[in-house]
This record gives structure tokens, C-alpha cells and sequence, in this order.
């Protein structure tokens, strides 16, 4: 019977010893992962450093790349969770005209993080205070792309005398999410995961070994080592979700907008999203798609001076997909000024 016992007690020891030996091997390869992500994200800095420069923005810095010279001023403001990067050559090109600004959210890419909550309004005023901390006033054409048309229709209604035109690239529309909730719901949308597990999956290294399949669909191949060693921080992902739980507030303060003559172009995607690829069911994404194409022609009544141009070749990231299009329709205002 002691001899029972005693090899029990002996199998016990034998498991908890084996037991211990893999929980430290799991916090071990845990902790390697943190490791090397900090080592990788700390080397990326001197990689990867600010094309622009950081600007004050009202106790906190903005990035701003200013590119070419000459008035107006065009200001380049990105969708969500699209930095100055996101607009690849367009700058290049459009600075052979004019001053072109590109720049960051706060929390995004080489910006700091707003002590502000990411309403319009708050955006939009950081945005204006890094402009004149940079020495460069109006009169703006400012171009907005998805969520940035939302923001780029608010600084125009801000600063109306400070703006000469307004350009909007598939934009969001001004309705978008009291028409859509009910869609979204029946369709048991989960949404984007969240900003705590996103940070997870990156600093824990997760998201720089696995980029090409946890990325596939959201960021194209091309940029994404800017994105794991640039923009991917906990503060983007931070700010990125309140400015996506705060768009209702902004689509409020821009709703019924009546801009006068203001010259306003509408760039609209001609290829539809691939809603499947999100987990809707065909007959939900054919309601999302039309009400988004119904909001980019709403916004023809923005001014008595607005024009929509469809971009047949592309879905929502045209200045990906067709980008000429979008430097002509910039172009074609600076030539009216």
C-alpha cells in the first residue's frame, strides 16, 4: 500500500515538473515574441524616419510633409486608418503646381496622440493650428478620401473663407451610419477587432510573422512593412477606433451643408466592395453599396458648382486604383482659381 502511494506521489511530482517545463516554455516563447517586436519596432524608427516635420498642433505634434510652393494650398486629408503615406505619388505629382500637405492623424504614423477625444471638430482644429504654426494660410483645396471627405467637408464649413474648393474621393456620406445600423445589424457585423487586441498582436510580434495572412485584404502588399514598422502602434490603433465610434458625431455637424458656389468635385468607385469577403450575405452588401452610391450623389447638392465623375476601374481606394483621375480633378480646379 506505501509502495502505492509512494509511486502516486512520485507520478504527481512527475507531471507538475512537467506541467511547470511547458507553462515556461510558453512564457518563454511569449516573451521572446515581445522581444523581438520591441527590438524590431526600436530599429524601424531609424528605418523608417518622417519624410515631413512634427509641427505643433495645440500642446501636442502633428507630422506634416509639405511639398512643391505656390498658392492655394492643397491639403490631403486621409480616410480612417490611412496615413500621409496612403497617397503614395499623388503629392509628387500635384506639387509640381502647387504647395501639396500631406499628414497624419494624431496617434497615426510619425504624429503624437491628442490629449482631445477624435471628434471633427477636435481634428479639424489640430489640423488648422499646425497649418499656421507652419506659415501656411489659406486659401486651401482641400481633398478628403473615405472618413477624410468627412473632415475635409468640416474644415471647409469651419473655414469657409480659407477654402477655394473641395475635392471628395468616395467619400463617406453624411448618413451613412443611421442607414446603415439596421443592416449591419441583421447582418451580425462584428466589426473591426478591437484596439486592445490589435495591440496585442503586435507588440507580442504576432502581427510582423504573420502579416501576409492577418493583413491580406486590408493592407496592400506593397506597403505593408511601412505599415508593421510605421503605423501600427498602439496609439493608431487607439486613435483609429475612437474616430470610428465618434464618425456619427461628425456626420451630425455636417449634415445639410449648403457651400454656395464652392467648386466641389465627387469622385465615386465604379467597382463595388467585396462585402462577402466581410461576411455579408449578398442581398446586405447590394443595400450597403446602394446607399453608398446614393450618399455620393446626395452630395451633388453641397454646392450649386458640384460635379461627380465616376472612377469605372476602381472600388474604394482610388487614389490607389486610379490615381490620375484624382490629380486631374484637382488639377482642373486649380485651373479655375
Amino acid at each position: 500500500m506505501n509502495q502505492v502511494k509512494s509511486e502516486k506521489k512520485s507520478s504527481k511530482r512527475k507531471w507538475k515538473k512537467l506541467l511547470l517545463i511547458v507553462l515556461s516554455a510558453i512564457i518563454l516563447l511569449i516573451g521572446s515574441g515581445f522581444l523581438y517586436e520591441a527590438i524590431a519596432s526600436n530599429a524601424a524608427k531609424k528605418q523608417y524616419p518622417p519624410p515631413g516635420k512634427l509641427v505643433d498642433a495645440g500642446g501636442f505634434k502633428l507630422h506634416i510633409h509639405k511639398q512643391g510652393a505656390g498658392s492655394p494650398t492643397i491639403i490631403l486629408e486621409s480616410g480612417s486608418g490611412e496615413t500621409s503615406l496612403s497617397w503614395r505619388d499623388i503629392p509628387d505629382q500635384l506639387a509640381k503646381s502647387a504647395t501639396v500637405v500631406s499628414y497624419d492623424r494624431a496617434g497615426y504614423a510619425w504624429s503624437e496622440s491628442s490629449p482631445s477625444e477624435r471628434t471633427g471638430a477636435n481634428i479639424v482644429r489640430e489640423l488648422h493650428n499646425a497649418l499656421m504654426n507652419e506659415g501656411l494660410p489659406g486659401p486651401y483645396l482641400v481633398v478628403g478620401h473615405s472618413l477624410g471627405g468627412m473632415y475635409a467637408r468640416l474644415f471647409t464649413q469651419t473655414y469657409r473663407d480659407d477654402v477655394m474648393g473641395l475635392v471628395l474621393v468616395d467619400a463617406r456620406p453624411e448618413n451613412d451610419e443611421r442607414e446603415t445600423a439596421a443592416i449591419l445589424k441583421a447582418e451580425k457585423f462584428a466589426g473591426n477587432p478591437s484596439a486592445a487586441i490589435l495591440t496585442i498582436l503586435k507588440r507580442s510580434g504576432v502581427m510582423r510573422l504573420f502579416q501576409d495572412s492577418l493583413l491580406e485584404g486590408m493592407v496592400a502588399k506593397e506597403d505593408r512593412g511601412k505599415f508593421i514598422n510605421v503605423i501600427s502602434t498602439p496609439s493608431y490603433f487607439a486613435a483609429k477606433e475612437q474616430e470610428g465610434n465618434l464618425a456619427s458625431s461628425t456626420e451630425d455637424a455636417i449634415r445639410g451643408q449648403n457651400f454656395g458656389a464652392l467648386p466641389v468635385r465627387i469622385i465615386a468607385r465604379g467597382l463595388p466592395q467585396d462585402y462577402a469577403s466581410f461576411g455579408f450575405s449578398e442581398a446586405g452588401g447590394k443595400q450597403l453599396e446602394a446607399i453608398w452610391q446614393a450618399g455620393q450623389r446626395s452630395m451633388l447638392q453641397l454646392s450649386t458648382d458640384s460635379k461627380l465623375t465616376i472612377a469605372e476601374k476602381s472600388g474604394h481606394m482610388i487614389i490607389h486604383d486610379q490615381p490620375e483621375l484624382v490629380i486631374e480633378t484637382i488639377l482642373s480646379l486649380l485651373k479655375q482659381k
